[in-house]
């Protein structure tokens, strides 16, 4: 009677082998396939659960793959050392294991306990090995003691040899699926780099490279911000060079300047790697503009420095509305990215300075051309007063000489022309007259506009400067507002002076110079030295010898000859035919007391030439008279200084309190800003304005 049921219980065996065999031929999927095998073998050998626990090499654990079971199981958390778990030992030992009960059981408790908590009660782990390798165990559970017996552990051990074979082949088509994904995301990320390479070499304009960097990103990485960070350091910031934010926050825009302490770019710039960071991380950083793209919803982003050698040009940043937006990967591919923009923009703001730097010397060409083509004598200097006359005699006997000349007088008297009325005189004649305003130079450039710099010897000086005293050799250099020249460069000029030697910024050549130097200013030199701020020492190296020019109020008898000569130069000018100057006119600008002097003079004959409609010049009378009526009617001005005061404050209003600029109150009066602006400051009109409700102030 027991042979045919060993027959057929053979049988069946036999039949749920052939079983098992059709399941793996038709299975790549590792749950799927333990999920036909539970059903399959549900058949031949009683069992609640069927699980596939696999060796991990890189932490010498064992770790659950798949687990197959009549109750709901949570294993996320089941990976095992090697030796706390039954499946390691029969991965370690090769031999199958047979647990009939898991109370008696004292080894691995925790897996025993676990296994209790679930219902089981015995278990039976078998080996899965290839030819290749030992890949892990396979085991079952029963609800029951000793739910196993010795055939049915001879048929688990064959099935597993067949699963084993089955787990292999999933396992290297995962990986092989994994290699070939792998390439395919290496292959576009080397064709990303390739197309920012090629539209680096297209483009060198920075925010068109950049919208085609951002574009090339969105096919690999998603974001919703992208942006380039670059460091001025002209201004000591880092400023937003391109943005590309479709749809966000409209006060995010290029140009936007930030501190470079309080915001991640400026962090990832100093420690020049990646920076990752999240709402949290970004929260700590003051910088407005990542506030507003808090604001805008940006949960992630990541900063790539963008190096050049030991040099943080800025950063690329990406940036998304989704929390932990951006893989490992990503930040490798980013920096790789990073890598080939730091070059283009490298390049970028070369070409940029070379460009701004050809603009300047073709102005500076321009500018020394024209200086050099300008001619002027004593015709060009108008009058025939005493004081004129002292001034223009002082002229003739120090132009022969190279003695250096100091110019002393208000702004608007004629400081340049008496400059170049002694190079024309002068055996220098035939050379350079260089000009320098030293109030119009900012302090950090005056240095190396007078000297010149090396290539590299500052931030931005990518190219060697020629300074304008090594224009002047052999020539003559006139330097205007000589009192602005600041503190901390007077020794230098002070050392040129007595040994016509100097050095280029940036340079230990010394350069060796001939020149002519002739100075003038319109401020109290002596009161500067009392004051600390001029060196004695210079002032005397400058006064060896000084020329006072009068102003136009202690020479009114050349007035007339003034409005003559600057009538007919603009009438010849503007092709017009002027014959009259009415005598009401004449004798109100005579009695003018001009704070502008000459050139209030010159450009008040100017507008009246161009208001001039017949052969009788049009003076505007009224920008003379109110200063004087508005006297006569309020008992103010009384005095010179009062005259002069009422005068800017009336330019000022009309001008809407502006200063600077064309429209400004200093190009009415025919004065210099800073000249204006000194003048204000004497006659207390700063503390006026700042009385003032509602004025509106402008340097321009």
């Amino acid at each position: 009677m027991d042979q045919p049921l060993d027959s057929a219980a053979a049988v069946d065996s036999y039949r749920a082998l052939l079983d098992v065999a059709e399941s793996i031929s038709q299975n790549r999927d590792l749950p799927a396939l333990f999920e036909d095998l539970a059903q399959r073998l549900h058949g031949v050998v009683r069992f609640d659960y069927l699980n596939l626990v696999l060796h991990v090499p890189e932490r010498n654990t064992m770790r659950l793959r798949v687990l197959t079971s009549a109750r709901p199981t949570d294993a996320s958390f089941w990976e095992t050392p090697v030796d706390e778990t039954p499946s390691g030992l029969v991965w370690q030992t090769q031999r199958p294991l047979v647990i009939h009960d898991i109370d008696q059981e004292t080894r691995y408790p925790k897996i025993m306990q676990l296994l209790r908590e679930h219902g089981v009660r015995s278990c039976c782990v078998l080996p899965l090995t290839t030819a290749q390798r030992r890949l892990g165990a396979m085991g079952l559970g029963g609800a029951e003691p000793c739910a196993f017996d010795r055939a049915d552990l001879e048929f688990l051990v064959q099935v597993a040899r067949q699963v084993a074979v089955a787990v292999e082949n999933v396992l290297n088509y995962e990986t092989a699926q994994c290699y070939q994904g792998e390439l395919a995301r290496q292959r576009d990320r080397l064709q990303m780099v390739l197309d920012v390479t090629n539209a680096m070499v297209a483009n060198l304009d920075l925010r068109e490279l950049f919208q085609t960097v951002s574009e090339l990103l969105r096919r690999l990485i998603r974001h919703e911000y992208a942006s380039l960070v670059l460091y001025d350091e002209a201004q000591g910031q880092l400023r937003l060079e391109a943005l590309d934010f479709p749809g966000g926050d409209s006060q995010i825009h290029e140009v936007h300047l930030a501190s470079p302490e309080d915001s991640p770019a400026a962090d990832a710039m100093r420690r020049r790697q990646p920076l990752l960071w999240n709402r949290a991380d970004a929260e700590h950083f003051p910088s407005e503009i990542v506030r507003r793209l808090l604001a805008a919803g940006l949960q992630s982003a990541v900063c790539i420095p963008l190096l050049r050698g030991d040099k943080a040009l800025g950063t690329l940043n990406v940036a998304s509305m989704r929390d932990a937006a951006f893989a490992p990967q990503d930040v490798e591919l980013l920096t790789q990215i990073g890598n080939e923009l730091a070059i283009a923009v490298e390049n970028a703001l070369a070409f940029r300075q070379i460009e701004e730097l050809k603009d300047k010397l073709a102005e500076e060409k321009l500018y020394l051309e024209d200086e050099i083509r300008t001619e002027y004598d004593f015709e060009e200097i108008v009058g025939d007063s005493q004081a004129l006359k002292r001034a223009l005699r002082d002229v003739e006997t120090v132009a022969p000489t190279d003695s250096t000349v100091l110019i002393q007088g208000e702004s608007g008297t004629g400081k340049e022309l008496i400059a170049r009325a002694i190079h024309n005189l002068s055996a220098r004649r035939q050379r350079t007259f260089v000009k320098v305003n030293c109030a119009a130079i900012p302090t950090g450039l005056i240095e190396s506009e007078l000297f010149g710099h090396e290539k590299g010897a500052f931030t931005g000086a990518i190219s060697q400067k020629i300074g304008r005293f090594e224009l002047a050799d052999k020539g003559t250099l006139f330097l205007d507002e000589i009192g602005d020249i600041p503190l901390e460069l007077q020794p230098k000029l002070l050392r040129v002076l007595q040994e016509r030697e100097f050095e280029r910024l940036g340079s230990t050549r010394t350069v060796k110079v001939d020149i002519r130097l002739v100075t003038a200013t319109n401020r109290d030199l002596s009161q500067m030295i009392a004051s600390r701020e001029f060196r004695e020492d210079l002032f005397y190296r400058l006064n060896v010898f000084p020329i006072p020019l009068p102003p136009l109020r202690e020479r009114r008898e050349d007035i007339p000859l003034l409005v003559r000569y600057f009538t007919q130069k603009y009438a010849r000018r503007m092709n017009r035919r002027i014959e009259t100057i009415p005598s009401e006119a004449m004798e109100t600008l005579t009695n003018w007391n001009w704070p502008g002097n000459v050139r209030e003079l010159e450009n008040l004959i100017e507008r009246a030439v161009i208001l001039t409609r017949g052969s009788v010049l049009q003076v505007p009378l009224a920008e003379v008279r109110t200063g004087g009526e508005a006297a006569a009617v309020t008992g103010a001005p009384t005095t010179l200084q009062e005259a002069e005061r009422e005068h800017i404050l009336r330019a000022l209003r009309e001008c809407n309190w502006v200063v600077g600029g064309q429209a400004g109150a200093a190009a009415r009066l025919g004065l210099k800003r800073t000249t204006l602006q000194s003048r204000m400051q004497k006659l207390g009109i700063k503390e006026a304005m700042g009385k003032k409700s509602g004025a509106r102030r402008q340097d321009g």
